[in-house]
């Protein structure tokens, strides 16, 4: 299975405050990878290292090596747009854009290209469908995105993503913020995704880790702040015998 992401040495600075320490990881393609630990740990940083978002916080600074697919995503020659394109992100609260639920899934493919009205109807509806909310919304496509319930503007956020074919899909905390049905819906669609996305998610919830993911990466921080990554795996083998006793006081609650 090809690798989606190699990670060799990174560190990472806000400013002169170092937040990631000497990251190395190797994410595979076609997998769903849980990022776990203690608030504060850099679970969320190090995600949004990987389609560049922090480049968009003043006086922030990589070191190191992120390769997607064989290529550093950190030369001056990397396209943000396409890059984020084939890296998307979901946020933890929903964000809809202020227009139609169709607008919303259009506009992406809109700003990578000029669809017809038919291909662009196609994309609307196969990403609603793929997002697990076609039913609920084929009858009201005309109607403003933030009508929506929490839960329903969260997959509707989904499918705006989807709708640009991305490679990786980035999910910060993408149900705590949504009632325990559309996490249940969400947990789903992740397990159907997985075929042909690679899904890397941070989750404070144990248990959704333990449900939903193929590999688990635990990261914590020293008392200046500083985060590592102490151990990743196989979910399985992180949650039944982690070989880092920091994780092991981690899953079982001891701190945290």
């Amino acid at each position: 299975m090809a690798t989606t992401f190699e990670v060799k040495n990174l560190d990472f600075y806000y400013g002169d405050f170092q937040a990631l320490e000497d990251i190395n990881v190797e994410i595979e393609g076609s997998t769903i990878t849980a990022f776990i630990g203690p608030s504060g740990c850099g679970k969320s940083t190090f995600l949004r290292c990987l389609n560049r978002m922090n480049d968009l916080i003043p006086e922030t600074r990589v070191e190191g090596l992120i390769t997607l697919d064989g290529r550093d995503i950190y030369t001056n020659e990397t396209d943000l747009v396409d890059l984020r394109r084939r890296v998307g992100m979901i946020f933890q609260q929903p964000n809809p854009f202020p227009m139609s639920i169709y607008d919303n899934v259009a506009y992406g493919p809109r700003l990578h290209g000029s669809p017809s009205k038919s291909e662009l109807d196609g994309i609307v509806e196969t990403t609603l469908k793929q997002a697990a909310l076609w039913k609920e919304v084929k009858d009201k496509l005309n109607s403003l995105a933030l009508s929506l319930s929490g839960g329903q503007q969260q997959r509707l956020c989904i499918a705006r993503v989807l709708a640009v074919n991305p490679e990786v899909v980035l999910m910060d905390e993408p149900a705590s913020a949504i009632d325990p049905t559309s996490t249940q819906k969400i947990e789903d669609l992740m397990a159907e995704l997985k075929e042909r996305f690679s899904i890397i998610i941070v989750t404070h919830n144990m248990q959704q880790a333990a449900r939903v993911s193929d590999h688990t990466a635990f990261f914590m921080a020293d008392d200046t702040g500083k985060a590592n990554l102490i151990e990743f795996g196989n979910t399985d083998q992180i949650f039944t015998n982690p070989k880092d006793e920091r994780t092991e006081s981690y899953i079982t609650g001891r701190f945290g």
